[in-house]
């Protein structure tokens, strides 16, 4: 946090001009990096995340299928958690939302739960059924 001396009124307002700028400059360049093909999911989804893995001189994409955990964050820095099973063990990844590492992101199925945060699937022993969002 940046802290003012207040010594004329003239002073004053132009440094209060100056952060006006600087949150600009900052506003401008989060806009440049916000991808706009996102889906519109949320937690209790199902998801496949389609990821560029680079191996040498190669360029792949691997897909992780699961169930979204979590969301945390906004705007660039926002990431969010997803969940599957592989051969019988929990696996968590966490991807930024924004990244360009992310190919693609495809909404399976959607789920209707009643938290904002899953943590409680990572004691849950086999799978979990979560209801369906939009079928009454």
């Amino acid at each position: 946090m940046i802290r003012f001396v207040y010594i004329t009124y003239d002073h004053w307002l132009y440094l209060e001009r100056e952060e006006e700028k600087m949150s600009n400059i900052i506003d401008k360049i989060n806009e440049k990096q916000i991808n706009p093909n996102i889906p519109e999911f949320r937690v209790g989804d199902t998801v496949r995340v389609d990821v560029k893995i680079i191996e040498g001189k190669r360029e792949r994409i691997q897909a992780f299928e699961g169930i979204v955990v979590g969301r945390h964050g906004g705007s660039v820095s926002e990431t969010f958690t997803v969940r599957k099973i592989s051969s019988g063990v929990g696996v968590e990844r966490i991807f930024p939302m924004h990244s360009p590492k992310i190919d693609k992101i495809t909404v399976v199925r959607k789920g209707k739960v009643r938290r904002a945060k899953l943590n409680f699937l990572k004691d849950k022993i086999g799978t979990y059924r979560i209801k369906e969002r939009g079928i009454k």
